[in-house]
């Protein structure tokens, strides 16, 4: 009995001891991952190939501009290789989501082993190989995916931008109305070298090479660079008779003559589109066209001094353009730049102007026109201001069909108001018709005279097409069919298939518009400001009725609020004697109010 018994008290303690290792599991993995930089910081005589390794599977993140990583961060994938002194911040997640602290190395370059001067050309992957993370930023950017963060759209997914697509991303226009079918011609204003992108986040080295950095860093005026693309392989190549090596040996920052290259021509020509910016930006000595960009008495501001860039993500948004690049806000009044124009009292001489400043936007009243034509230059700069696609038009210089354009010099913006956000209309949605133009949206920002404060009154340009509708959708048609053939019928019905419509769908054409904000054009104040009379008093250039400045009810009703019924002076008396000198808040007399902001009373006198 005694040896049962210890046996079993064995089998027990055995069991007992077992159980533990059987049921408890393997310990949590709560240790954050170990990355090591080869080699470590220091002084280098020449350039430097840095390799960042993991002790255990996982992703790691850095930075070499000296700012602090997040995953948000580029992804390492290939050595970083240093030619200039580098501060390189870094660190790892593994699999278990446990993040590493992170690390710095700083590796100062006393003599740089190669230096533009010396470049001999061999091919666009040359700047991929030395500026790798420059690279990797680019990539990410909209600039080169044309699409992204859809976080200031009201309408559509996360994620939109021109890039077709078939989740309903992909932005509708007035123009060529959607990508499909012509990335071809598209692509040239494309910053890669022919390959549609690949939304990745950790792209390969030869996904990196395949960006054209030439297109924005290519010395414009001393060694000018183009393209073409090769009909066999379909990428792109440098022109025929270009000294290459004399391009890259002078690379440097884009001017503007480098960005107009595609934003004066978008649309299909120069100044179709956006209507405030044509190729004269780049090469004008007029301070009437535009006192900022003119050379000689003007500011000659390249476009990132407005437009500025974070790890090549650039500042700046218009109201159609569906994709937000960075989250930094442009604005006139900046330390460098009218730093005096924010004051709601003192920022202009009278204070009925100055208090435009929290509700009317510095373009609205200094921009009275737009798509002017320049003074010295021998092209007009008129825009494009309705496209129709019924009927076609054989283009000598391009040789290919286009639609017959509308242009025209010298408008008058429409204005609305912007609170930052914008509705849009992408391939697959529903077509929503304007009962106010009788025309289908194609953009709209969005705002309204009660919105919070930030919202304010813009200037716009009008948009206006013929386009196809089919089955309640606006018809992406095929430009491709339409530029080679010139058949609009064909065109439509390449779209309706690609919308996933059969090509016997019957549709009709109708009419599309849009709004699209203006910046540029701002001659010098002086002289050319808009007047107080060219808004009050009269709806020939702005209807403030419309826009929500109506009265709230009769004079009869209003007025007695506070006194006996008197007569009417005119506008500007009325505005001065309530809100200049007694601050009477407007919704005494409107249905709107800026008593917070501008600390105005609500009350009877």
């Amino acid at each position: 009995m005694r040896k049962l018994f210890a046996a079993l008290t064995c089998i027990a303690l055995v069991l007992v001891m077992a159980v533990p290792a059987a049921f408890a599991g393997k310990p949590a993995d709560t240790t954050p991952p170990v990355t090591t930089a080869s080699p470590l910081g220091g002084t280098y005589s020449g350039s430097v190939a840095v390799t960042l390794t993991r002790n255990e599977a996982g992703t790691t993140y850095y930075t070499t501009n000296g700012t602090t990583p997040t995953t948000a961060s580029p992804i390492y994938s290939a050595p970083l290789n240093f030619t200039a002194t580098t501060t390189l911040k870094y660190f790892s997640k593994d699999t278990a989501g446990n993040t590493e602290t992170v690390k710095t190395q700083v590796y100062t370059i006393t003599v740089a082993t190669t230096t533009h001067a010396t470049l001999t050309w061999s091919g666009y992957s040359m700047c991929s190989s030395c500026h790798s993370s420059q690279a990797q930023a680019m990539y990410q950017s909209v600039h080169y995916q044309w699409k992204g963060s859809a976080a200031e759209m009201t309408t559509g997914p996360a994620t939109q931008g021109k890039m077709d697509a078939v989740d309903g991303s992909s932005a509708l226009n007035a123009y060529c109305i959607n990508i499909q079918g012509n990335w071809g011609p598209c692509g040239a204003c494309h910053a890669g070298t022919g390959a549609k992108p690949v939304a990745t986040s950790n792209p390969t080295t030869a996904q990196l090479a395949s960006i054209d950095c030439l297109m924005c860093h290519a010395d414009a005026t001393n060694a000018p660079y183009s393209r073409v693309r090769n009909a066999t392989t379909g990428l792109f190549e440098p022109a025929a008779g270009l000294d290459m090596n004399l391009v890259v040996q002078k690379a440097g920052k884009p001017t503007r003559k480098n960005c107009l290259g595609c934003h004066a021509k978008a649309g299909g020509g120069d100044a179709v589109k956006r209507g405030d910016i044509a190729l004269a930006s780049g090469t004008t000595s007029d301070v009437l066209y535009d006192t900022h960009m003119a050379m000689g008495n003007g500011g000659n501001i390249q476009c990132q001094g407005c437009h500025t860039y974070t790890s090549h993500r650039v500042a700046g948004r218009g109201t159609d353009l569906r994709p937000e690049d960075s989250t930094v806000e442009m604005s006139c009044a900046t330390s460098l730049c009218h730093s005096t124009k924010t004051s709601l009292t003192t920022s202009h001489t009278t204070y009925d102007t100055s208090h435009h400043v929290g509700r009317v936007a510095c373009q609205a009243c200094h921009l009275p026109k737009y798509a002017k034509n320049a003074n010295d230059t021998a092209n007009t700069e008129a825009t494009e201001t309705n496209r129709n696609w019924q009927v076609a038009e054989w283009n000598a210089t391009l040789s290919r069909y286009e639609p017959m354009p509308t242009k025209a010099n010298d408008l008058l913006p429409k204005y609305a108001f912007w609170n930052g956000t914008s509705w849009g209309n992408n391939a697959f949605n529903a077509a929503v018709l304007d009962t106010a133009t009788s025309a289908y949206k194609i953009s709209r920002p969005n705002g309204a005279i009660n919105d919070p404060v930030g919202t304010k009154l813009f200037p716009f340009k009008y948009k206006t097409a013929n386009q196809a509708l089919a089955n309640g959708k606006i018809v992406p048609i095929s430009t491709a069919t339409f530029f080679a053939t010139g058949n609009y019928d064909q065109a439509v019905k390449d779209g309706l298939v690609y919308i996933g419509l059969p090509s016997t769908t019957p549709y009709t054409t109708v009419t599309t518009d849009e709004l699209q904000l203006l910046n540029h054009q701002i001659p010098p104040a002086t002289g050319n400001v808009l007047a107080c009379a060219d808004c009050h008093g009269t709806t020939t250039r702005v209807n403030l009725p419309a826009l929500g400045y109506a009265l709230k009810a009769a004079e009869t009703t209003v007025c007695v609020q506070c006194h006996a019924l008197r007569s009417n002076k005119g506008w500007s008396s009325i505005h001065s004697g309530h809100v200049g000198s007694r601050m009477i808040d407007c919704s005494m007399c409107h249905n709107f109010s800026r008593a917070t902001e501008r600390n105005l009373k609500i009350g009877v006198m």
